[in-house]
């Protein structure tokens, strides 16, 4: 039997390893992130399950979906977040949050079933473009989804074309009501300096 104290820390009544996880609030209010202090994903990337249909890939998600306001879970890799239903309270749902993660992952079960569960998404863009494409890419992820990762979500490269770059928000940065802001006043502004092709930004849903 295991005893989950307020802080995230588990012990057991017998001796049982304990595990600490840490958890963080998120520029999305709906969302915390969690941090259990070993690899989630991995190098295997990233999952997004917007929703319990699209969770069968992954036991620990499933696992998260059986809690009663969870509308969401993103997998990283040394993280997870969860972001809850407008009518969940964080005050009962994250310590439910917390002992699902301890159980599954001090029970050393699986977090994906096969490969990882993000399917690899078709890119618009035109072979021309590929140098632009290429640049835009690099300064994503080295200048981008790092940060974006320490707020629990990521961005998702999905299309270039006639100088708009298309981006795909995930975990704590969907639905996060300063998405949009950061989009446009970040990452635009910084992709249309280094690379003078890009005109602007745009959030797609897919």
């Amino acid at each position: 039997m295991l005893h989950q104290a307020a802080d995230g820390t588990t012990c057991g009544v017998k001796g049982i390893r304990r595990m600490f996880i840490e958890t963080e609030s998120t520029p999305n209010p709906a969302t915390l992130k969690f941090l259990p202090g070993q690899d989630v994903m991995g190098a295997r990337g990233t999952a997004d399950f917007p929703d319990a249909e699209q969770a069968s890939r992954s036991p620990l998600a499933e696992r998260l979906f059986r809690l009663e306001g969870v509308a969401r879970v993103f997998l990283g890799a040394d993280f997870v977040t969860v972001t809850k239903g407008e009518e969940a309270d964080w005050q009962s749902l994250r310590p439910q949050v917390l002992g699902a993660l301890m159980e599954h992952l001090m029970a050393g079960r699986p977090i994906l079933a096969g490969e990882p569960a993000e399917a690899i998404e078709e890119e618009d863009t035109d072979p021309a473009d590929a140098e632009v494409v290429a640049q835009i890419k690099e300064l994503l992820d080295t200048r981008v989804r790092p940060a974006v990762a320490g707020d629990g979500g990521d961005i998702v490269f999905r299309g270039f074309r006639d100088g708009i770059v298309r981006l795909h928000m995930q975990g704590a940065c969907s639905g996060c009501p300063s998405s949009r802001a950061t989009l446009k006043h970040g990452v635009e502004t910084m992709l249309r300096h280094y690379v003078p092709e890009v005109v602007a930004v745009e959030q797609v849903e897919v």
